[in-house]
């Protein structure tokens, strides 16, 4: 079973930990499993590959008094704040490409010579379980839509990096909801303003280190509601995983704690014929093969 790496908070405030089975939580920090003042997820990535090995052997047998029961705790996102902004990749699976272009009357699609980057603000990002705001009891947005990608974590410092060497800079693997106002992704004619919506950026549950997860044929699954919506893989990718930490980190230093959101395949809401938006009370659960689910309820 894969190293499950989570931030978790009870009444002694939030730290890092690893899922034991599927019903406890270790606790890092009492473990002593991390370095001296490594109290958030971020240092224990800054930390390196001896913290990953030290995390395995407590799991492998956890310290008395370090093992809590996920019932009595709650999970936050796992970078509950990233330090800078969640770097996107937009139009990145074809038939996502194709359907955006049916809604706008565009009948052959063109595949993207670059990735397409935007940013979603740090402060979306909320914890598995926790609610997305509909918006629309202050108008803000009246076609809030799902989109469900494979996120990485950067582990290691880099610019210009080599397609060849990227994946030694990730960190690990998670899930993301990219949660967007498309009303106002085409008033404002750029993508931050209807993606950086309060709340607006599910993330978890938890992490799966790099090394224990090939990443570049995974299912990729979502649903509304007990509805799948989208149901893709991730080697239908234009830009792989690689190509996106190439093209990023073209003078740009990209950092340990970096969020990487890599694009969502086709299904999205406002693409259905009729478009079906997300309302209060709709249930968002999204499933990548060999990290898991995170699910998202939808609250007025």
């Amino acid at each position: 079973m894969s190293l499950k790496l989570v931030t978790f908070a009870d009444a002694h405030g939030s730290r890092p930990g690893a899922m034991v089975g599927t019903d406890q939580v270790l606790d890092l920090v009492a473990a002593g499993a991390l370095p001296a003042g490594a109290i958030t997820m971020q240092a224990l990535i800054e930390s390196g590959a001896s913290t990953l090995a030290a995390i395995r052997a407590a799991v492998a047998a956890p310290p008395a008094g370090a093992l809590l029961q996920l019932a009595d705790v709650q999970l936050l996102a796992p970078i509950p704040r990233p330090h800078r902004n969640v770097f996107c990749v937009g139009r990145n699976y074809m038939d996502h490409v194709a359907e955006g272009d049916r809604t706008r009357g565009i009948t052959s699609s063109e595949l993207p010579k670059y990735p397409q980057f935007f940013t979603k603000a740090p402060d979306t990002v909320i914890a598995p379980g926790a609610d997305i705001p509909d918006h629309t009891a202050t108008g803000v947005t009246q076609w809030l839509d799902y989109e469900a990608e494979l996120t990485l974590i950067i582990g290691k410092a880099g610019a210009n990096i080599a397609q060849a060497d990227a994946l030694s800079h990730v960190f690990g693997w998670t899930i993301g909801n990219d949660v967007t106002g498309r009303d106002l992704q085409r008033r404002h004619g750029q993508w931050f303003k209807g993606k950086s919506l309060d709340r607006s950026c599910p993330l978890g549950p938890w992490i799966v280190p790099a090394d224990e997860l090939d990443a570049t044929d995974l299912a990729i699954r979502l649903w509304v509601n007990g509805e799948e919506r989208q149901s893709s893989r991730t080697s239908k990718m234009i830009f792989d995983v690689k190509a996106i930490i190439h093209q990023l980190s073209q003078g740009f230093t990209l950092l340990p704690g970096d969020v990487i959101m890599t694009g969502t395949p086709e299904g999205v809401g406002y693409a259905m014929v009729p478009p079906r938006v997300l309302k209060d009370g709709d249930v968002v659960e999204i499933e990548i093969e060999g990290i898991g689910r995170l699910s998202n309820p939808v609250k007025a």
